[in-house]
């Protein structure tokens, strides 16, 4: 069973390695900005637009066979995007990547939920899955900076290929999943991805008129989901806490991608850094997200969501307000560091708490869902903090990101404490 666990888990670590790998290597890839906002954007918009439908696929289609199907597609996306020869080309490999990568996330659940049906078990073989995925967040930053500069930017893809090929192996033997009928929500994903790109597009191009697109593709999604097959039903929101628990999400990661982006542009082109230097920069701030979750979920069981979700809220504040004031090496550490805590705070408090607010039976499609509004979160704080950056001073993007995680934390803060504390089930 250990061995079919690593296999899965391994396939979620994919995943989480994708989202940053490609951060340092970005000057390596493209002089242009916006084709290096696009190329780490591209994965993040289709991972966020199709996590909700990838997990209707795995209960129509079957658990094992999508994530299967998932892990042969990032492998052979992986393979080309190493043969890219534009940025165009890459952007497009990298958006099919990311649905790719939403395939293996929902089925992967499935999967570990047939292979250990006893609860303890159950949840002890999904904190392996976390863990493995916090180590793919941690390497990705260090693993782009080694590789690009040792081996170039292509190398930063062609080492997902083997990494897959073993997730594969190791998990053909996990128990099949019954696959389930059911009708695809085909209006709501189409009309999600429609949102998501024309957004995006309009901040990145200063097109604006394709923010009307978006509005109008927002109200056919809003309108889509009242029907029983949809892919993010309106009932999950009838309880306030699972809506202002997905903008927490949103702006989560807005603060924590743009950060990284910003930074990882700012440490190479201003201070000199190599991407390996580069890589290593960010330790302090993803070895905390590998580790301090385990801790948190320790500390929710005990207090609830909201205290941990504000504190980290306000540390993620501190740490970004910190750089944006500092040119200082040793503080930029410090800063880092801080930022790291909260966000190991603020995500697993965060994530009990939207799917403790959702029923029993749609608890899997709450977790999918602040997932996917995390990683829309991403792509715009990417592109937003990226223009600003561009446009003005590196500063006064990471003071943006700061006065938005503490918007976050406000608005955290105003759930009154009963509320919060009553969705979540005693340790």
């Amino acid at each position: 069973m250990a061995r079919i666990l690593t296999g899965l888990s391994l396939g979620y670590f994919l995943v989480m390695l994708d989202t940053t790998i490609v951060t340092v290597a970005l000057p390596a890839l493209s002089p242009s900005l916006p084709a290096q906002q696009w190329i780490s954007n591209g994965y993040t918009l289709t991972f966020a637009a199709f996590l909700l439908t990838a997990g209707a696929w795995s209960d129509r289609f079957g658990a094992r066979r999508v994530f299967s199907l998932g892990l042969i597609a990032f492998a052979t996306l992986s393979g080309l995007s190493a043969l890219s020869f534009s940025a165009p080309l890459l952007i497009v490999l990298r958006a099919l990547l990311g649905v790719a990568g939403a395939l293996l996330v929902p089925s992967s659940l499935s999967l570990i939920a047939a292979a250990y049906p006893v609860p303890s078990a159950r949840a002890k073989a999904m904190g392996t899955w976390a863990a493995v995925s916090g180590t793919g967040l941690v390497a990705g930053p260090v693993l782009g900076g080694l590789l690009t500069e040792a081996f170039g930017w292509r190398a930063i893809f062609v080492v997902n290929v083997p990494v897959a090929a073993i997730a594969w192996a190791l998990s053909r033997s996990a128990p099949a999943v019954p696959a389930r009928p059911g009708r695809i929500d085909v209006v709501g994903q189409l009309s999600a991805v429609v949102v998501l790109s024309a957004l995006t597009y309009a901040l990145i191009e200063k097109s604006w008129g394709a923010l009307p697109i978006s509005a109008v593709a927002a109200a056919v999604f809003v309108r889509s989901q009242r029907h029983p097959a949809a892919m993010l039903p309106a009932r999950l929101f009838h309880n306030r806490v699972f809506p202002l628990g997905l903008l927490a999400g949103a702006i989560v990661n807005f603060g924590l991608s743009g950060v990284l982006f910003v930074l990882s542009l700012y440490f190479q082109e201003t201070r000199g850094y190599p991407p390996s230097a580069t890589g290593l920069a960010f330790l302090p701030l993803t070895i905390p997200t590998a580790f301090n979750p385990i801790l948190t979920g320790r500390l929710v069981a005990r207090v609830g969501p909201r205290a941990p979700a504000v504190s980290g809220f306000l540390l993620m504040s501190l740490g970004v307000s910190i750089q944006a004031c500092t040119t200082s090496p040793v503080l930029s550490v410090a800063a880092l560091a801080v930022l790291g805590v909260g966000v190991s705070l603020a995500i697993p408090s965060l994530l009990t708490a939207v799917v403790a607010a959702a029923p029993p039976e749609l608890t899997g499609v709450a977790g999918g869902a602040l997932n996917a509004a995390r990683q829309t979160g991403a792509a715009l704080g990417v592109t937003v903090l990226g223009v600003l950056s561009s446009g003005t001073s590196t500063p006064f993007a990471l003071a943006t990101a700061a006065l938005v995680l503490l918007a976050g934390a406000a608005m955290i803060a105003g759930v009154p404490r009963k509320v919060a504390a009553s969705h979540v089930p005693k340790a």
